[in-house]
C-alpha cells in the first residue's frame, strides 16, 4: 500500500538579506503530487508535526549548511504542546535547534492562545527560533504578536501598497527585537518598496522560485538611490547577519577542511560547544595555508581543529555595526578579515557578520549624510528633517516642529561683517546640536534658518536654553525668533502640511519685538505668544491672537 509520503516532495525557497544580498536561510515547502496534504495538516496536528519532521530530513539529504525555515500551523503547536519528534529529527540531521526557525502559520482564530504561548516558550527553551508568518494577510492579533515576541515577522507583499503599515511594523519589530521580512516579492518595484519601508529580509519569485535543489545564487536588484534611514546609533548587526558554518568543538582539522573545500563561499568556521556557544574561530585562508604546507596534512588532519583556530570574536544580537567595528579594531591586523560571530542572550551563535558588508554599508551611509550637510554648520538640511517628520506621522507620534532664525541678520552682517555673521550661525548650530537628545533632530536649511524636530517633552528645555542664551556678533547683542507647531496624531497628513501650518507662526514670531517664541497647534486657529511683545504701533484692540503666556 502506498503512503501519502511516497508522493510528497519538498521545495526550497531562499530567504534573502536585502542589505548583503546573501541567502539568510531556506524555507522548506511541501509539494504533494496528489491530494491536498496541507489542508489535511491544518485539521490534523499529528500530520502537521510529521510534515515538519519530513521537511528537516529532506533538507538533510540536500546537505545544505543554510539555516532552515519550517512551517507549522499555530493550531498544531497549541494541540501538541511542542514538537518533540522535530527536536529529535534536527539532532539526527546533525543540525542545531537554533539553526531552525519555526514559521508559525495562520489561522490563529479559535487557537487557544495560552496553550500556543506555552508551546512556543518550550520550543524557544530548546533553542528553536520563532517566526510569525502571514502577518498582514492573516488573522494574527497584534496583542498575540507582541506576546509571542518572535525573532522574525513575515509580512505579505500586499502590505507594500500601504508603506505606512510596513514602517509601523518595522517599529514594532525593533521594539520586540525581531527582524522584518516581506514574502511574495515578485517585482523590483516591490523590492525597492520593501527596502524603503525598512524590511531587512525578503523572499519571492524575484529572487529565486521554490526549487527541488537549494539555490546557490539569487538575484537581488541593486539598491536604489533612496536609502532606508538607519537608526541614530548605527545600523543594527541584524541587518548584516549571514548564516554561520558551525562544527562541534571536537571536530578534527580534516572535517573542517572537508567543509571549507566543499563550500567555497564559507569564509570561516566557528567551533561551538554542545550549547552552541563559540569556543574557537577558524579562518579559511589561514587554516588552508597551514594544512597545505609541508607535512601540514599529516600533522593536523586527525587532530582537533581547535589547534588551528583563534579565540572567537563575538557581539550580541542587539549590537550596532559600529560596535562590531570596535571588536574588529581590537587585536592583531591579521584578524581584520575574520568573521565576527553574533550570539543570542544565551551566548549561542545565530550567525556571523563580515567586515566587508559593514564597511560598504557604513561608507554609503556616510556619503549620503555628508552630501546633505550644510558646509557652514555640518548639520543636515531640510530633507533629513522632513523624512523624520513623515516617519513620525506614519507612526502616529506626537511631535513639535520648530523654525528658528536670527533677527535682522542682514543688519548683523552689514554691521559686524560676514565672518562674524558666519560664526554666529555656527554658534547657534552648536547650541542646538548640543541640546539635542533622545527624539530631537536639528537641521540647517540655509542662511540663518534652522529646523528643529522634538518630542513634546523635549520642546520647553530646548527653547529655554537657546532663547535664554546671550547672543552677540561683533559686540552687538542679537536676538532669535522661534516658531513652533505642535502636531498631534492625525492632525497633519505629511511634512508639507506641517510646514504649511508653521509658515504663519513664523510670520507672527518675526512681527514681535526682541527674542520671541510663538506656538500653535496644527489644525487649530490662533497661536500663543510664549515670548516677545508686539510693536507699540501695533498694540491696538484690533490685534488678533492669544495673550502672552496663555496655553
Amino acid at each position: 500500500m502506498h503512503s501519502w509520503t511516497d508522493t510528497l516532495r519538498f521545495a526550497f525557497q531562499p530567504v534573502v538579506n536585502l542589505t548583503t544580498g546573501g541567502v539568510a536561510g531556506l524555507e522548506i515547502l511541501a509539494r504533494p503530487e496528489t491530494g491536498d496534504v496541507l489542508a489535511e495538516a491544518r485539521r490534523d496536528a499529528e500530520l502537521d508535526g510529521r510534515l515538519a519532521v519530513l521537511a528537516v530530513r529532506a533538507a538533510a539529504r540536500k546537505e545544505t549548511l543554510l539555516p532552515l525555515h519550517v512551517n507549522v500551523f499555530a493550531g498544531t503547536l497549541a494541540d501538541l504542546g511542542g514538537l518533540a519528534p522535530l527536536h529529535d529529527a534536527v539532532r539526527e540531521a546533525g543540525r542545531l535547534p537554533w539553526e531552525v526557525t519555526l514559521d508559525i502559520v495562520p489561522p490563529y482564530t479559535h487557537v487557544p492562545q495560552r496553550a500556543l504561548l506555552e508551546a512556543v516558550a518550550a520550543l524557544r527553551e530548546q533553542g528553536f527560533r520563532i517566526s510569525t508568518d502571514g502577518v498582514g494577510d492573516g488573522d494574527v492579533p497584534l496583542r498575540l504578536l507582541a506576546d509571542l515576541a518572535p525573532d522574525l515577522v513575515k509580512l505579505d507583499a500586499c502590505l507594500l501598497e500601504r508603506p505606512a503599515m510596513v514602517r509601523a511594523m518595522r517599529t514594532l519589530c525593533d521594539e520586540l527585537g525581531a527582524l522584518l521580512a516581506v514574502e511574495g516579492v515578485e517585482t523590483e518595484l516591490q523590492c525597492a518598496a520593501a527596502r524603503t519601508a525598512g524590511a531587512q529580509l525578503a523572499q519571492g519569485q524575484l529572487f529565486a522560485p521554490p526549487a527541488r535543489l537549494p539555490a546557490a545564487d539569487v538575484y537581488v536588484p541593486p539598491r536604489s538611490s533612496v536609502a532606508v534611514p538607519a537608526p541614530r546609533s548605527g545600523p543594527s548587526v541584524r541587518e548584516f547577519l549571514r548564516p554561520a558554518a558551525l562544527l562541534p568543538a571536537g571536530a578534527s582539522a580534516g572535517q573542517v577542511r572537508a567543509l571549507l573545500t566543499g563550500s567555497p563561499d564559507v569564509s570561516g568556521v566557528l567551533l561551538v560547544d554542545r550549547q552552541g556557544v563559540p569556543v574557537r574561530s577558524v579562518h579559511r585562508s589561514r587554516f588552508l595555508l597551514s594544512m597545505s604546507g609541508r607535512y601540514g596534512h599529516a600533522l593536523y588532519a586527525d587532530r582537533p581543529a581547535t589547534r588551528l583556530g583563534d579565540p572567537p570574536r563575538t557581539v550580541g544580537i542587539d549590537a550596532t555595526a559600529w560596535e562590531v567595528l570596535d571588536v574588529v579594531a581590537v587585536g592583531g591586523r591579521d584578524r581584520t578579515s575574520d568573521d565576527v560571530g553574533v550570539v543570542d542572550d544565551h551566548g549561542r551563535c545565530v550567525g556571523v557578520v563580515r567586515l566587508a558588508d559593514l564597511v560598504r554599508a557604513l561608507a554609503e551611509t556616510r556619503v549620503e549624510e555628508a552630501a546633505g550637510l550644510n558646509p557652514l554648520t555640518r548639520l543636515p538640511g531640510s530633507d533629513a528633517i522632513t523624512r523624520e517628520v513623515d516617519r513620525r506621522i506614519a507612526d502616529d507620534r506626537a511631535f513639535a516642529l520648530s523654525w528658528l532664525d536670527i533677527d535682522h541678520f542682514k543688519q548683523v552682517n552689514d554691521g559686524a561683517g560676514f565672518a562674524a555673521g558666519d560664526e554666529l550661525i555656527r554658534s547657534v548650530g552648536r547650541m542646538l546640536q548640543g541640546q539635542a537628545s533622545g527624539g530631537t533632530r536639528v537641521g540647517h536649511i540655509g542662511g540663518d534658518d534652522f529646523l528643529v524636530l522634538t518630542d513634546l517633552e523635549g520642546l520647553d528645555p530646548l527653547a529655554a536654553s537657546v532663547l535664554d542664551a546671550l547672543w552677540s556678533a561683533g559686540g552687538r547683542p542679537v536676538t532669535l525668533s522661534l516658531a513652533t507647531v505642535l502636531c498631534l496624531p492625525g492632525s497633519v497628513a505629511d511634512h508639507r502640511q506641517a510646514a504649511a501650518c508653521l509658515a504663519p507662526l513664523k510670520m507672527a514670531a518675526k512681527a514681535l519685538r526682541g527674542g520671541s517664541w510663538v506656538l500653535g497647534h496644527a489644525g487649530s486657529p490662533g497661536h500663543e505668544v510664549r515670548r516677545g511683545s508686539l510693536p507699540v504701533a501695533a498694540a491696538g484692540p484690533e490685534v488678533v491672537g492669544a495673550e502672552p503666556g496663555v496655553g
